[in-house]
């Protein structure tokens, strides 16, 4: 080739990549416009599975999805035969791995999207049918349009860790026979099988604690350990009131910890504040969990992984996508400490603050607790801080100056496969727009701690439905509004508009969903809070029977701790308002969030779900029995297995699942009070129907603004966000987040009086 010949092949070549940049333009502009037209057909599908005679042939051959398509968007319309989607399900079941323990911090959970299940038929109730408690609607004033208002102090309410329940034990299950009621078609969606409270003797565990597992107060005080933190993306460190520049080199836990150690010898403990080392190079791999497994698990010559001793010495590491804890120790002297490497995540989202400010909030969250703990001590996750600062308030004098007993595994395992957490759920057209008018996000403050002023403690009796039914209405209404956990069949009535009151169980990542369908039916366990709403809501009561119940001694075992946290948080939520200091208000700001992650994630502690140990096996070696392979490199193997219930005598399940029902509940209807006096009312189930978008834990989403005052108290209903409209209706969680971040902006930027 001459150079004429060069020159013009290049002109051509030039030539060439301005047609294909149009072109690229142009296939990025069809492309947008299908994905539109996709997910609108999605939604389409979606909205059409809630027809009771809808059949997936039909919708696939009219949308040009293949049966298995439709079915994926809408699992309704699953036309498999029941009994051999019961065989795969039992399969899969006994195959699945429980999941992980709620210690650590976790993922948002997979969102449950409405229409709900339709589960069984109903006729008339044969035994205890709850009466209906009906009050009057309030009179509240109509909001006006939404405009486009907003408030300024913002508060941030991290997701809460939401665990699927755990797979009970082996129960034998009590069979209620369905009645039929009208020729209503039953529409199959994989409804997951609760246990049941078992007759004879075997139905006595149920009734029954742990021998010689009592919450103790501790008579030792917790050592403090040795914490910097650390901006792995600066390489900034901050040592005491001192902050040094550290060569990270790769940015492998050995490098990490050498640079540390040559910079602040002793360090116990290291928080990363900003640049997650354990994501670097995670698109080599298939999950981000195996890339920070493989991170975790970097070769080093001087450093290993620790095997712990000692009390609250943890061993090995815990593998998480956002928030690993890696633990390791010399390699020389495996014996003599062990130090941890941790994220800030685990505590707040420090949202761009510098390493300093973090160790500020450290700092501050220390003094505060410390006022209203004379012993009080940060350890290495919010969990295990509110534990163990729960521990502290065990009362000395009194029936449980002994402590509180821990119940029986059976009794555990229940409340674990029965009691849901947070619900988050997204709701679909036609209940609500395709095109929604705006977005406006309500959060509650600091949600949980409202509900800590009453647990159950004790033994619990079991109400049987003879029982129940043999009960006044007002020993029922009692019973109800009691410290109680119910098995009910329930019937969502005839002409009902509004959004889901009661849980109901399905396979797969949901776990749980919300029917709303007049004449749905389904059978549960809920708390009493939720039974008591559903009965006297102020709408419509559901019809509901009563299976059976677990009813408590109703006591105060959180008050104490949940009246400190709040006075702890109020304190850094004044300090971070009223500060001269631009850093002092970040840092109580943060500080403010760390606390309520102690309560958060100390409330999830005391679910205690079936342990999960992680731990690496060199390779060529044997692996422990039922162990999960979760990744491997040319040196270990990393793997995980279910270790079972502990017996851990801070293990109280029913505390976090009756915090959780009345949370729930407290999303549909809560009331304002004044002393005793009730003055106003929020919640879902004030808003008009067709308004409500999403549920998102201790959060709302609607369609249009809402007159719900906000005092700035714990469980407060707070305006976080408003779009303004028209919003095309999201089709999942990850659309629906983009959305909720677009409204923040919006609002931080126009005002509360937009």
């Amino acid at each position: 080739m001459d150079r004429k010949t060069y020159t013009a092949e290049l002109a051509g070549l030039r030539e060439l990549r301005t047609e294909i940049t149009a072109a690229e333009k142009v296939v990025a502009t069809a492309q947008k416009e299908l994905d539109k037209l996709t997910a609108q057909r999605s939604r389409r599908v979606a909205g059409l599975a809630g027809y009771e005679r809808a059949q997936a042939p039909a919708i696939a051959k009219a949308s040009g999805l293949s049966v298995g398509d439709v079915v994926r968007i809408a699992p309704l319309l699953d036309p498999t035969p029941a009994a051999v989607r019961a065989a795969k399900t039992d399969d899969q079941a006994a195959a699945a791995p429980a999941p992980a323990p709620v210690a650590e911090p976790v993922d948002e959970p997979a969102v449950a999207v409405a229409p709900a299940p339709v589960a069984e038929p109903v006729d008339e109730p044969a035994v205890a049918v709850a009466p209906a408690l009906t009050r009057p609607a309030p009179v509240l004033e109509q909001p006006a349009p939404a405009v486009t208002e907003a408030p300024t102090e913002v508060e941030d309410q991290a997701v809460a860790e939401q665990p699927a329940p755990a797979a009970a034990p082996v129960i034998p299950a009590v069979s209620v026979a369905p009645v039929a009621a009208a020729p209503r078609p039953v529409v199959e969606a994989g409804p997951r099988e609760l246990p049941t409270l078992p007759e004879g003797p075997a139905g006595a565990r149920f009734e029954a604690v742990t021998t010689g597992l009592v919450s103790k107060r501790p008579n030792f005080v917790q050592q403090a350990r040795s914490t910097v933190f650390l901006d792995a993306a600066a390489g900034m460190l901050a040592v005491r009131d001192q902050v040094v520049r550290v060569d990270l080199g790769a940015r492998t836990p050995g490098e990490i910890l050498d640079a540390v150690h040559a910079t602040a010898p002793g360090t116990e403990r290291i928080y990363i504040t900003a640049g997650a080392p354990w994501h670097d190079g995670a698109e080599r791999y298939s999950t981000l969990k195996d890339a920070v497994s493989a991170w975790l698990n970097t070769p080093s010559e001087r450093w290993t992984t620790a095997v712990g001793s000692g009390r609250d010495k943890l061993a090995g590491h815990f593998v998480h996508q956002r928030q690993p804890v890696g633990r390791y120790a010399p390699a020389s002297a495996p014996d003599s400490g062990s130090t941890e490497i941790r994220s800030m995540g685990e505590w707040f989202d420090p949202d761009g603050a510098d390493v300093v400010t973090c160790r500020q909030a450290f700092t501050l969250l220390w003094q505060a607790l410390r006022r209203h703990w004379d012993d009080a001590v940060l350890m290495g996750s919010p969990s295990q801080t509110g534990r163990d600062l729960w521990s502290r308030t065990i009362p000395t004098t009194g029936k449980w100056a002994g402590g509180y007993p821990v119940l029986s595994e059976e009794l555990r395992g229940l409340l674990h496969a029965t009691g849901g957490q947070g619900r988050t759920e997204l709701i679909l057209p036609p209940r609500v727009p395709e095109q929604l008018p705006a977005l406006v996000e309500y959060d509650r403050t600091f949600a949980y701690a409202k509900h800590l002023w009453k647990s159950p403690v004790g033994t619990p009796r079991r109400i049987t439905a003879a029982a129940f039914a043999a009960m006044s209405e007002q020993e029922q209404t009692k019973a109800l509004m009691s410290c109680s956990h119910w098995n009910i069949k329930v019937m969502v009535p005839q002409g009902w508009e509004h959004v889901g009151l009661l849980p109901a169980p399905v396979t797969g990542d949901r776990a749980w969903v919300y029917p709303a369908t007049p004449g749905a039916t389904f059978t549960t366990w809920a708390g009493g809070a939720e039974v008591h709403l559903a009965l006297s809501n102020h709408i419509a009561p559901w019809r509901i029977e009563v299976l059976g119940g677990l009813l408590f001694e109703d006591g105060k075992p959180l008050d104490e701790w949940g009246k400190r946290l709040k006075a702890a948080w109020a304190d850094l939520t004044n300090l971070s308002k009223l500060h001269g200091d631009e850093r002092q208000r970040t840092a109580a700001y943060l500080a403010s969030r760390a606390v309520r992650s102690v309560l958060l994630f100390g409330l999830g502690g005391f679910a205690q779900r079936p342990r999960l140990v992680s731990g690496t096996t060199p390779l060529g070696e044997t692996l422990p029995a039922g162990v999960e392979i979760l990744g491997q490199d040319d040196q270990v193997v990393t793997w995980q297995r279910q270790a079972g219930f502990s017996r851990d005598p801070y293990a109280h399940p029913e505390w976090a699942a009756y915090v959780w029902s009345g949370a729930r509940a407290a999303l549909l209807d809560m009331k304002y009070r004044q002393g005793k006096e009730v003055i106003g009312y929020a919640g879902a189930l004030h808003a008009k129907p067709g308004t409500v978008v999403y549920f998102g834990t201790d959060g709302i989403a609607l369609t249009e603004r809402q007159p719900w005052p906000y005092r700035g108290e714990p469980g407060d209903y707070l305006l976080k966000g408003h779009l303004t409209g028209p919003v095309e209706h999201p089709t999942s969680q990850e659309q629906y987040l983009k959305l909720r971040g677009l409204g923040r902006a919006e609002l931080a930027e126009k005002g509360a009086d937009q």
